[in-house]
Order: structure tokens, then C-alpha cells, then sequence
């Protein structure tokens, strides 16, 4: 998994790449909004984490850039802004998750974890769902639909109609 850290703090950043490193990870740094953008654009990551206080370009300005352009990233603010408005203001920014400095990495790896795991199971979802111009197949839930009215099918129906979609 591909994660990309936007941190001004150069410790702080070095800290986070070894830890998540360690745990298999494969991790980017970027020390400014700017140098953020431009990565979080031209590779694919799994998830973004960054600071709100930045150079160049804030972290709440670009994780809404970045949620305008890649709604499926999951991107956690990791700041020393601590009050419920900070909280709230990155979370209507675009991020999925908000922990406040000075945290614990194991509590950063997990919620890595899930937000990595929820996205995983969206990805699956999408993955069984085919559509055709008034239709919806869910090959998972066996469950066809035309426009938004449930169609009850024979097993051979359904299968015959998954082939042809």
C-alpha cells in the first residue's frame, strides 16, 4: 500500500515513514502543500495524510483540491490543532479521520487500517454491481433491478442475463 505523508515538520515526517515502513508500507514524503498536490496528481497513492499547517498550500485547502479530484482516497489530518471547530473544519475539508499531535503511531496504523480496509470493501462492492442503461446487476446479492424495481429471477435467468450484460 502506497501511502504519501505531507508534513513541514521533518522529524515528525521521518518518524511517520519509519514507522509505517515498518509495517510494510510504502511511503512518500512531501514537505509543502504545493510538493503534495503535485504527488497526490501524478501517483496513485491508497491514502493521504497531512498537516493542516503547511507552506505554500494548507492541508485543509488541499485536501479539498485533492477530494474534488480523487473522492476515493482517504486522507487523515494529522495536526496539533486540537478544538472541536479545527476538528470539524477538517472533516468538511475532505478528510476521513482527524488525529491530533502528539499522537501514538499504533493508533495512527490502525486507523490506517480501517480506512484502508473500508476502501477495499467499497472497491469490492463496485466490482460486483453491472449496469446497463435501466438496469442494475448485483452479482454479489444475486438481486436484479429496472428502474429501481426489484425483477425476480430463476437462477438460469439470472445468469443467462449476467452473460449477456
Amino acid at each position: 500500500m502506497k501511502i504519501l505523508v505531507i508534513e513541514d515538520d521533518l522529524r515528525v515526517a521521518e518518524l511517520i515513514q519509519r514507522g509505517l515502513s515498518e509495517q510494510g508500507f510504502s511511503v512518500t514524503l512531501a514537505y509543502d502543500g504545493l510538493s503534495g498536490k503535485k504527488l497526490a496528481f501524478q501517483h496513485p497513492f491508497d491514502l493521504l495524510i497531512t498537516d493542516i499547517i503547511l507552506p505554500k498550500i494548507d492541508g485543509l485547502a488541499l485536501s479539498k483540491q485533492i477530494r474534488d479530484r480523487m473522492p476515493e482516497v482517504p486522507i487523515i489530518m494529522l495536526t496539533a490543532l486540537e478544538t472541536t471547530d479545527d476538528k470539524v473544519e477538517g472533516f468538511d475539508a475532505g478528510a476521513d479521520d482527524y488525529l491530533v499531535k502528539p499522537f501514538e503511531m499504533r493508533e495512527l496504523i490502525v486507523r490506517i487500517r480501517v480506512l484502508l480496509k473500508r476502501k477495499s470493501k467499497q472497491s469490492q462492492a463496485a466490482g460486483f454491481l453491472i449496469h446497463y442503461a435501466d438496469i442494475e446487476m448485483n452479482l454479489h446479492t444475486k438481486i436484479v433491478k429496472r428502474n429501481q424495481q426489484e425483477i425476480n429471477l430463476t437462477p438460469k435467468e439470472f445468469n443467462l442475463l449476467a452473460f449477456l450484460l
